[in-house]
């Protein structure tokens, strides 16, 4: 098993955002790429994600972590012809749900 040093320089070497919410919607890991990417970066952690979307927006995150509670794996939250976002649940040894991350996917660009 790979140490905390090593996961944490994985994560900083990824360009894409990388945000760890916990059960209870609260900022716990941001890289790098997620602190400049989000306004008020690293302030934003240890504060609820809720408060930082609107009330729509609220919603699906809130039914999604329930979802996620219930066994679901990842769900499409967010999609535009840029990027797709994703919550992807985080679990602990025996299955239980501890957190989740936003996963995007930007589509691949064809030379022409």
């Amino acid at each position: 098993m790979a140490d905390t040093a090593l996961l944490s320089q994985i994560l900083e070497s990824l360009t894409e955002p990388v945000l760890v919410g916990d059960t209870d919607h609260k900022v716990v890991y941001m890289n790098e790429a997620a602190a400049a990417h989000y306004t008020g970066g690293r302030t934003l952690m240890g504060t609820s994600l809720l408060d930082c979307h609107n009330e729509k927006s609220q919603e699906i995150m809130v039914e999604v972590l329930e979802a996620l509670k219930r066994g679901e794996d990842e769900r499409l939250i967010f999609e535009s012809d840029e990027k797709r976002i994703f919550m992807r649940a985080i679990r602990d040894d025996s299955g239980v749900l501890v957190g989740y991350y936003e996963r995007y996917e930007r589509p691949m660009k064809h030379p022409e």
